[in-house]
Order: structure tokens, then sequence, then C-alpha cells
């Protein structure tokens, strides 16, 4: 279902690009946002809708330590899914309307064809990754989703690599290590000169939000390729080590 909905507001957008890409993707979402909190024949409305607890094979999965293997499943099918992917004709179209369009569409490559087959396909991970969240927790609201969430999603893919696979992982395991570092940071300086200066305990989530913006921005600055590309150069490091070539 998600993939359908990302083929639908796919095709319209498939012929922008840039900056225009951008707002037609926000202007979906908030298309959306409102569609489901009207529309109470589908989703109930301002009313959280239910989910039951995940099972499989008739044995119900509870709690965070089971529900981590059934999360990491579906991260590794995912995973391999989408790096096949890559390596196939589709793929390389893809890659190759992501690197220079126009390079592409001399290639004969049909722009509108795989910008909205990208959508499509990035809307049916989406749908997979909300269906975990949504048994998870047991319970959807579509005051759940706004642009807040987008926002933590876009910083994972930059953090991590934009256009990389690999960065999609490394993005994410930061932002979700983040808040936990700022948590133990916060009792590490409890009680301290710059606990009483900064209120970090009664701040904390104030500061969670900062650190977000901070750490995109000096991403974008330093590092604009993300962690993944610091990892390459990593294993190209220690794969001549001692040899500088």
């Amino acid at each position: 279902v998600t993939a359908l909905v990302g083929l639908i507001f796919g095709l319209p957008a498939a012929r922008l690009k840039g900056l225009y890409l951008a707002i037609a993707t926000l202007a979906a979402q908030f298309i959306l946002l409102d569609f489901f909190s009207r529309a109470e024949w589908f989703t109930g409305g301002s009313v959280p809708a239910h989910a039951d607890a995940f099972s499989i094979f008739g044995k119900t999965l509870r709690g965070d330590r089971q529900y981590f293997y059934v999360v990491l499943a579906y991260v590794i099918v995912c995973y391999l899914l989408v790096t096949n992917l890559m390596r196939t004709r589709d793929g390389r179209a893809l890659v190759a309307v992501r690197d220079h369009y126009l390079s592409a569409e001399i290639m004969g490559i049909n722009l509108t064809k795989y910008r909205t087959l990208s959508f499509g396909l990035a809307a049916f991970f989406a749908g997979v990754g909300g269906a975990l969240y949504a048994h998870y927790n047991q319970v959807v609201s579509n005051e759940g989703f706004g642009i807040d969430r987008s926002i933590i999603f876009l910083a994972m893919i930059i953090i991590g690599g934009i256009g990389s696979i690999m960065g999609t992982l490394l993005g994410t395991a930061f932002m979700v290590l983040l808040p936990e570092s700022m948590e133990w940071i916060s009792a590490a300086l409890n009680g301290s000169a710059i606990d009483h200066a900064l209120g970090l305990k009664n701040n904390i989530a104030f500061l969670r939000e900062m650190a977000i913006g901070v750490i995109i921005i000096v991403f974008l600055i330093f590092e604009p390729d993300g962690l993944a590309h610091r990892w390459r150069q990593i294993k190209a490091y220690w794969k001549l080590y001692p040899f500088s070539h």
C-alpha cells in the first residue's frame, strides 16, 4: 500500500528536481497527514488505531529483547534486497539518475520512470518500517509522524552519507545513540557548574533537538559525504598500512 502511495505522489514529483522536489515531498507529507486525521473510515481519525503484538507461527513476541531480533531480521533482509538491487540494470539506472540526470537521459534512461520507481521503492521500505513500529508500540496515531520525525530521518541520511546503503545504517545508529549519549552526559554533569548554568536535567529534550541541528550543519560543512565515506577511508588506510600507496 505504501509503495502504491509512493508511486502516485512520485508521478508528478518525478518532473521536479532540487529544491522543488524537496518542497513537493514535504507537501505530500502534509496532504497525507491531513487525510489520515480526517478519514475516520480508514484511520479512525484522531483516535489512535490499535495494533496487535507481533506474532509468528502462533508465538507472540513481546518486550524489547524479543522484538529486537524481529527488527534485526527485517533489517538484514531489506539490506540484502537493496544491495542486490543496486547490482541490477534498474539499480544502475537509479544510480545514474541520482549522480547526473542529464548524462543518464543521454544514455537513454527514462528519467520519469526511474524517479517514480525510486518513490515507490522508498515508500515500500518506509511501510515495512512503519509496520514494525506500529506492532512495537501496539498503537498508531498520525500525530506521531510529524515534520520533526521527517527531520530526524533526513539527519540520519545526511550523517550516514547520501546515496550510501551502509550510510543509512551508520546514520541510524548515530541518531539512536545520540539521545543515549545526551542522557549519559547529563547524568555525568549532574550537580556541576555546567548543569546549574544550562539546566541539563530540565532542558535535555531541547538540548537534544539543538544537538541534532548542530550535527547536521557540522556534517554538511566538514563531512558532506557522511560517515560512510569516513568508514571507507578508514578501511582503505588499514588495508594499505603501513604503506601509503
